[in-house]
């Protein structure tokens, strides 16, 4: 239990204000790279995040260099990537759900780390780093096993001490020189991880699998997103249309704070425990 000396005065006054306005609520939670950051995943735009050049899916596509930088980017990063373990956050949330307090969390993480904490229902807007797919003839493959295939075929690469580690899960790869990019084993088709490049959009049944679970709640909450990507945005103005209570949970400022029903600055982990035990104990 996370008490109110941890929080400061202050935030424990706005987590009983957000209790109040989440109580005998059902809540659709949607998260952002914010939620992950106690993992060791850095944010996209928090302070210290790195600068940032993303892959685009035309780029992906069109550059057999630029498939050979991302996918041994991406591979490194997999290795750091792959070891990292829910926070407190992603509990709590997995909590509240599972108290019957959450319908269900929609996130633009790629992690899977609310997965691994235990929520039952995650709607992964953005995709996930778990699965690799033919851009050919549309077979799926284990990450695992892709990664697998990538240490067979190169293995003098080594993964850099210090390296920093994209939110995406990638690094950036000082030489590309020999390495070899896998292919699908099925078509010998040009592979990519499920996740949405920059450029892309968002599959319309996954929206609309965010939406569903929307609307079956009474509250949003919004934990680690800056809300910058608009498919954030479209859920949270499908919530004010219909006069829901908005809480957004974020260290900084996001795009929609003057749209809140109530805004918390202040770490996810820490914010999102006292709420559960709040909810909790409003019941």
């Amino acid at each position: 239990m996370t008490s109110v000396t941890e929080l400061g005065s202050h935030a424990s006054v706005l987590v009983d204000r957000a209790v109040e306005a989440l109580a005998g609520r059902r809540i659709a939670i949607l998260t952002g790279a914010g939620v992950s950051t106690d993992s060791g995943i850095p944010d996209y735009r928090g302070t210290g995040a790195p600068v940032r050049s993303p892959m685009t899916w035309q780029q992906f596509m069109a550059d057999e260099s630029a498939r050979r930088r991302y996918w041994l980017g991406s591979h490194l990063g997999w290795r750091a990537f792959s070891q990292a373990h829910p926070n407190a956050g992603h509990t709590a949330i997995a909590r509240l759900e599972a108290d019957g307090l959450a319908s269900g969390v929609v996130t633009q993480n790629v992690d899977g780390l609310h997965v691994r904490a235990g929520s039952g229902r995650v709607v992964e807007l953005h995709g996930t780093m778990r699965r690799v797919f033919c851009t050919h003839c549309g077979q799926v493959f284990d990450r695992r096993d892709i990664s697998e295939r990538v240490e067979l075929d190169n293995p003098w690469v080594t993964t850099p001490e210090n390296t920093p580690l994209g939110p995406d899960g990638d690094v950036l790869p000082s030489s590309t020189d020999g390495f070899v990019v896998p292919d699908c084993s099925v078509c010998g088709g040009v592979l990519k991880p499920d996740v949405v490049f920059f450029g892309e959009f968002i599959p319309a049944e996954k929206f609309r699998e965010a939406e569903q679970l929307l609307r079956n709640s009474q509250a949003l909450l919004v934990a680690g997103s800056s809300l910058v990507v608009n498919s954030g945005i479209r859920l949270l103005e499908r919530a004010r249309r219909r006069r829901l209570p908005v809480v957004i949970v974020n260290r900084g400022e996001t795009r929609a704070d003057s749209r809140a029903t109530l805004k918390i600055d202040g770490g996810t982990s820490e914010v999102l425990q006292a709420l559960a035990d709040g909810l909790d104990a409003a019941r």
